[in-house]
């Protein structure tokens, strides 16, 4: 007998894949807090901290195809908006205590994100010693572009990575200046989580995060990746 629901249930959040027809399905969203050291130091913070994590629901993923354009609306409770440009890395096969050395044959592909973030809310969070969820974690805090396979993404671990803001570089740095590369983050998550096929790892955002307002079109970039181009509504 066939399940029935007491509503219709929420169709499944996928991402696309470049070259192919078969979508990505997204199962949770982990992201990498504090991950580039001048990151680190704008926020308040040195030296190389152990690495900790906070999830986004699948469906704050705001799914851009290639050569499109995409939109998000202006979040409501917050005045200070800030983009963070990420490099995603999605799951294919997945695994509990996984190590750094292993961790590149559970990697299906890789995409660029935009962690949004309510940074007036966020604050507020940290003064009160709460979690960051309502600065983090809200809909449409999670735009990204389609996932490139593996094969085809080239040496990801030393690209470029920026975003542009009105055609200015707001950030701009290179994915091998993580402070825990994407191995090890794997590594780190999978000791407290057993990840499993669909899950996302946002890895982290460089120096350079500021506000975007209403008309904004931000423009993120990572070399060997399709270009994210997400207007602010």
């Amino acid at each position: 007998m066939a399940s029935e629901y007491v509503f219709a249930p929420p169709a499944a959040v996928s991402i696309p894949v470049l070259g192919q027809q078969a979508r990505f399905p997204v199962h949770r969203i982990y992201c990498v807090g504090r991950n580039y050291e001048e990151h680190a130091k704008e926020m308040g913070f040195t030296g190389r901290e152990p690495p900790f994590f906070f999830m986004k629901p699948a469906d704050a993923v705001v799914v851009v195809d290639a050569d499109q354009s995409g939109s998000i609306p202006y979040p409501s409770l917050t005045k200070n908006l800030h983009h963070e440009i990420e490099l995603v890395a999605a799951i294919g096969t997945g695994g509990k205590n996984i190590s750094a050395a292993d961790a590149h044959k559970h990697i299906f592909g890789y995409a660029v994100g935009l962690d949004m973030t309510r940074r007036d809310l966020q604050g507020d969070m940290k003064k009160q010693g709460r979690p960051w969820d309502i600065g983090k974690s809200f809909d449409h805090s999670a735009p990204i572009g389609p996932i490139v396979p593996v094969v085809q993404a080239g040496h990801i671990e030393q690209a470029e990575i920026s975003v542009q803001v009105g055609g200015k570089d707001r950030q701009r740095s290179n994915v091998s200046k993580l402070i825990w590369n994407i191995g090890e983050t794997i590594e780190h998550l999978s000791a407290a989580w057993e990840l499993q096929p669909g899950d996302l790892i946002f890895t982290g955002t460089p120096e350079g995060v500021a506000a975007v307002v209403s008309g904004d079109t931000m423009v993120g970039q990572i070399a060997g990746l399709p270009t994210l181009t997400v207007r602010v509504s």
